[in-house]
């Protein structure tokens, strides 16, 4: 389980400060799926950046399964964001020169997963997000939009983390694409006991969500 509380980022600018999440508090169950709806500029990404650890609050906590964030070291955070979390973004962000099963197994060697079952998980991996063997040796130029996702998604579950943060995961995909994403998202969360954060401002994307929130100025509301 995420449960967030009191959650404070302030960015002191020449024009002065930027409150890019403010008393952010909120809760999220493992095999949930939860979407959070903002503008361009509301602070969502900064809400996932905190929770992912690229970042540290000014003020507030973060505890996952009962292990509180703020308290770790570089060592400690280091080791969350390459086996607790993963990160599922607009732009897929996988390494061109490397085929899918590569950019699988580069996650999997960051997570300390044992070398010698890197290929099977891999494999494992990208059976679970529906693409077929002639695919894994495929670079990323090589592989459609909705592919690459796939391989970007299926790279987020590699190390079974807790929390997967999903930063407008179907921006750069067609509708039909989009949907597909979305559908592979919840199946996973509910397969794999993930609690999974979509970051979107699609409506109809969250609608689908468990529970969906609304931020604002960097503030943050349940929506009914």
């Amino acid at each position: 389980m995420l449960k967030v509380e009191n959650l404070d980022k302030t960015f002191r600018t020449a024009a002065g400060d930027v409150h890019a999440v403010q008393n952010v508090s909120f809760e999220a169950k493992d095999g949930e799926v939860v979407a959070i709806l903002g503008a361009s500029g509301s602070g969502k990404s900064t809400l996932l950046s905190l929770l992912g650890l690229l970042d540290a609050p000014d003020r507030g906590s973060i505890d996952i399964d009962g292990t509180q964030l703020a308290i770790l070291d570089s060592a400690g955070r280091t080791r969350y964001r390459s086996s607790q979390v993963g990160f599922v973004f607009q732009q897929f962000n996988l390494i061109p020169n490397l085929n899918a099963r590569e950019n699988i197994k580069l996650a999997l060697e960051f997570a300390h997963w044992p070398k010698d079952s890197r290929d099977q998980r891999a494999n494992e991996l990208l059976a679970m997000v529906g693409l077929d063997e002639s695919k894994a040796d495929r670079r990323p130029s090589k592989l459609s939009g909705g592919e690459q996702q796939r391989v970007a998604i299926a790279r987020a579950f590699a190390a079974q983390p807790h929390l997967i943060l999903a930063d407008e995961p179907t921006g750069s995909l067609d509708k039909a694409t989009g949907q597909k994403i979305v559908d592979l998202l919840r199946e996973i969360a509910s397969t794999q006991n993930a609690t999974v954060l979509v970051v979107t401002h699609d409506e109809k994307i969250a609608k689908q969500a468990d529970r969906r929130f609304e931020i604002e100025d960097g503030a943050l509301k349940e929506i009914a």
